[in-house]
């Protein structure tokens, strides 16, 4: 049960005051997702051990867990204007450098955290077995694709990547997906149903697939056999894609590793192919770049 739907069950029996936060989270939930306890209380005319105890009472081992849940469940329904209006809120012009940075270092810092080990190995196990390797990613989530896809090319001999564009020529594209291949999405609020269609079908079609999303509430979670969990939830218009990015980045490096023979072969050739046809500059080549 979502945040909304405890709160609507448990409403009747709720205090006055307990009352006053559930009916500010539920119409103003956008901001109430990025308020500390005092300035709830402060919003909602109650004390802030008042908004503790609300937490307590739907079942959050604490206030920041109730924040968490918050904005987990809304993080894909707010749209382009209210990430705006709560970034505005909480960011100014002057301050924009330092807090976007801290941010983005709290979203490093929570995603090693919680990360499930074994659940990041399993999706090292099954890139590592598969015969084609698909790789999608549709919007902002495309650059994470891209850079997968170019990293993957050195350590697998069949990669694709999945363009997006249109629907049909998505489906085009994964068509032949089978059994021995993986797919591995990546995708955060706002989800993007072209990813999630694909997922679907390439799991339906038997393939092996991982996701690399936000939450285990993310649409795509539900038909990923791994499931890779970075913070991404900066409201702004613009989307975080740091923790995702190191995430994808540890990934590489772990494939890379249980493949080493096959990538050191490959980029010695690779190697060669520079030299031959002078792909660097010379500044390029003696940097070792």
């Amino acid at each position: 049960m979502n945040i909304f739907d405890q709160i609507k069950e448990d409403y009747r029996k709720m205090s006055k005051g307990h009352k006053k936060i559930a009916d500010y989270i539920t119409e103003n939930y956008a901001k109430a997702a990025y308020l500390t306890a005092a300035k709830l209380g402060e919003l909602t005319g109650v004390s802030e051990s008042t908004v503790v105890r609300f937490a307590f009472e739907l079942g959050f081992e604490g206030y920041p867990e109730m924040i968490t849940a918050i904005r987990d469940y809304t993080g894909s329904k707010l749209t382009t204007i209210e990430r705006i209006s709560v970034m505005n809120d909480r960011i100014g012009a002057d301050d924009a450098f330092e807090k976007i940075l801290a941010m983005d270092i709290d979203k490093l810092k929570k995603t090693l955290e919680t990360a499930e080990k074994k659940e990041f190995y399993a999706a090292v196990d099954t890139l590592c077995g598969g015969q084609n390797i698909y790789v999608i990613g549709a919007r902002s989530a495309a650059v994470l694709a891209r850079y997968a896809s170019f990293y993957f090319n050195m350590m697998f001999e069949s990669v694709k990547l999945v363009h997006t564009t249109s629907t049909s020529e998505m489906f085009e594209q994964i068509l032949s997906i089978g059994k021995s291949d993986v797919m591995i999405g990546m995708s955060f609020p706002r989800y993007s149903k072209h990813t999630v269609n694909a997922m679907k079908f390439a799991k339906e079609s038997g393939a092996k697939v991982i996701g690399l999303t936000d939450s285990t509430l993310s649409p795509i979670a539900e038909f990923s056999d791994n499931v890779l969990i970075a913070k991404s939830n900066l409201t702004s218009f613009a989307d975080s894609l740091v923790a995702p990015m190191s995430v994808l980045n540890a990934l590489i490096v772990a494939v890379g590793i249980r493949k080493q023979d096959y990538v050191e072969a490959n980029y010695k050739r690779m190697e060669e192919i520079y030299e031959k046809f002078e792909v660097y500059s010379a500044s390029d080549k003696e940097e070792g770049r």
